[in-house]
């Protein structure tokens, strides 16, 4: 079984072998195609890509939130276009804090593909260790993606609600959204009643790799043995810090998938503001 993050070096030294497909996962919320035209520009070489929008989420809806997860059958058909297989291991790349490809990560381990990392420290990484850029696309040979899907890493909104009182709820925003001071994003500002944050990114160092065990040892500990749901604003940065979970030793830390964007969109559900 692979390890939740792989080096540059390491996917540089497997960078031929047939088993091993590499997904490109750059996106920019405030540019829907700035990711895109990244990769067409230079990627890895090998890399596909998907796209957070079009491959990534689902059909947004009145509730579900703004990056809703795919159905099924859209996320089999396409891991089998991009030849993913049981055979195969994959490896997520992006320049966002891993967030991205964190999201890719955990739908693959959400469909019982355990077989996927992510590239520590990004593109970024991999252009400064020297290696090799190419602007040319790949042609990759379809494949059949067989799921296995694993309901249990994934929490909905009645699941948030009705959590036990020992379950711990992370809010993977930064501290001025989860205590309501700005909203950018949200129809309301603030933070589910009894949640503590968590902000991604300080599982990170200033290189976008991550912080080493014993120091995200420290940051869990206060909950190491708690039940753990994460959410952020849409699903999407949360998958970063189950990253850093999994890595940490927590793989069974679950997902509200709608996240923050689902639960304004019931009315009757409790804000919070302000520090817990």
């Amino acid at each position: 079984m692979m390890q939740t993050f792989v080096s540059p070096q390491w996917l540089h030294d497997h960078l031929d072998d047939e088993h091993i497909v590499i997904v490109d996962c750059r996106f920019v919320l405030t540019d829907a195609e700035a990711g895109e035209k990244a990769y067409q520009e230079d990627h890895i070489p090998g890399a596909l890509y998907f796209h957070l929008s079009r491959d990534l989420s689902g059909e947004k809806k009145k509730h579900g939130g703004r990056h809703p997860l795919p159905e099924i059958d859209d996320l089999v058909s396409l891991f089998s276009q991009a030849g993913i297989d049981q055979s195969k291991t994959v490896i997520a790349y992006d320049d966002q804090d891993m967030a991205y490809a964190g999201r890719l990560w955990w739908l693959l381990r959400y469909l019982g593909h355990d077989n996927t990392s992510v590239l520590e420290g990004g593109y970024s990484a991999w252009k400064k260790a020297g290696f090799a850029v190419t602007a040319e696309l790949p042609s990759p040979v379809p494949s059949a993606f067989v799921p296995a899907v694993r309901p249990d890493m994934l929490v909905d909104v009645q699941g948030v609600r009705e959590r036990s009182p020992e379950t711990v709820l992370l809010d993977s925003r930064a501290g001025e959204r989860y205590r309501g001071e700005v909203e950018p994003l949200d129809p309301k500002a603030g933070h589910i009643p009894g949640a503590l944050n968590f902000f991604y990114k300080d599982n990170l160092t200033s290189e976008l790799t991550l912080l080493a065990k014993e120091k995200l040892d420290e940051r869990i500990a206060p909950f190491a043995d708690k039940e753990i749901i994460v959410y952020c604003g849409s699903g999407v940065t949360a998958c970063s810090n189950l990253l850093a979970l999994h890595a940490a030793g927590r793989p069974d830390a679950k997902l509200y998938a709608g996240s923050w964007s689902d639960w304004v969109s019931y009315p009757d559900n409790p804000v919070a503001t302000g520090d817990e």
